[in-house]
């Protein structure tokens, strides 16, 4: 079953948003997908806050990967003057793209 984890990050002050998000990108998403992840997203939250939201094939995929990941948000808090300020993970229990919408409407 698919699983999600959504971290929130704040940027510290002084940072630049732009170029913080253009090395994160490059850089700490790629790793992401290099662990395991399928899919990863920011999502700006505010004018010094983001979202990464990665989804994983599984649970299992996840926590295989946990250490590593426990060192990219290392090097991204020394790196990319951020910090993370939450976390959360969970199964997906239900969910609906828009092109599965259209082939169940026939």
């Amino acid at each position: 079953m698919r699983y999600i984890t959504i971290t929130t990050w704040e940027l510290t002050s002084g940072a630049d948003f732009a170029l913080t998000v253009k090395q994160v990108e490059a850089v700490r998403l790629p790793a992401l997908l290099a662990l395991g992840a399928e899919r990863v997203q920011l999502v700006q939250t505010s004018d010094r806050t983001v979202a990464a939201i990665s989804e994983w094939p599984d649970k299992p995929t996840r926590d295989a990967a946990e250490r590593a990941i426990q060192e990219v948000r290392d090097k991204v808090r020394r790196e990319d003057f951020t910090r993370m300020t939450g976390e959360m993970g969970g199964k997906v229990v239900a969910g609906l793209s828009a092109e599965e919408a259209r082939a169940l409407a026939g």
